[in-house]
């Protein structure tokens, strides 16, 4: 390939970068079309694992988030979703983080911690949206309009944006749980069910960081327990 090849094949991936981010902003500028100018995006990560809080973020924008990447977080990999977050941080009006813990997954079940995760990371933003785009979710505290967009991770800067950070947020607090109990592999599934997980859940029964309502820690839990007896009898 020639220098001039190479040219236009890098002028036209800048080209579909540029209007897959127009894309990702078409919500965004409805909503400023309307008067509105502090937008904002909620999204969580954390509903699927056996093990560890679930996680939401909020970012708050009063202008369009260019950033090359940027994409739900399930959609870019480990070491740009770090770079992505610094960059998001640095360029949106304000951010914060909410999380809901093990114990409270397990007493008003992963939905509605996930809803309070995204309650506490609005609440704890230093500056409010005046209009917030969510992945889905309809959130009644919040008392200025809202539009719960179906796979807004995918289809808006905004929501992208917040999934990126709880994201970013909830990878290191599994790799701080994994430094504090190696057996079951944390820093590499970050609580999923993977084989792994779940050969060491057979292995080592739950810990104090596994959701006991989620089918199979709970499922392990008897198992431990009919086995911890049975070496007794």
């Amino acid at each position: 390939m020639n220098a001039a090849d190479r040219e236009r094949r890098v002028r036209n991936a800048y080209r579909r970068e540029r209007r897959r981010l127009q894309r990702l902003h078409l919500f965004e500028n409805a909503a400023r079309a309307r008067g509105f100018l502090f937008i904002g995006g909620v999204d969580e990560v954390g509903r699927g694992p056996l093990a560890g809080p679930v996680v939401a973020a909020c970012v708050v924008t009063a202008e369009p988030l260019m950033l090359d990447g940027l994409n739900d977080s399930k959609k870019v990999t480990p070491a740009h979703r770090v770079e992505l977050a610094a960059q998001i941080r640095a360029r949106v009006v304000s951010w914060a983080i909410g999380e809901a813990s093990v114990e409270e997954i397990d007493r008003i079940n992963i939905y509605w911690a996930s809803v309070l995760a995204m309650e506490r990371a609005l609440a704890a933003l230093p500056a409010p949206p005046e209009y917030l785009i969510t992945d889905a979710v309809r959130i009644k505290s919040f008392v200025p309009p809202q539009e719960p967009l179906i796979k807004g991770d995918e289809r808006c800067a905004v929501v992208a944006a917040a999934s990126i950070l709880a994201k970013v947020h909830r990878d290191a607090l599994l790799l701080e749980l994994d430094r504090q109990d190696p057996r079951y592999g944390f820093g590499e599934h970050k609580g999923y069910a993977t084989p792994q997980h779940l050969a060491a859940l057979a292995e080592f029964g739950p810990c104090a960081h596994h959701r006991a309502a989620f089918n199979p820690v709970r499922l392990a839990q008897l198992d431990f327990r009919f086995d911890d007896t049975a070496q007794y009898r």
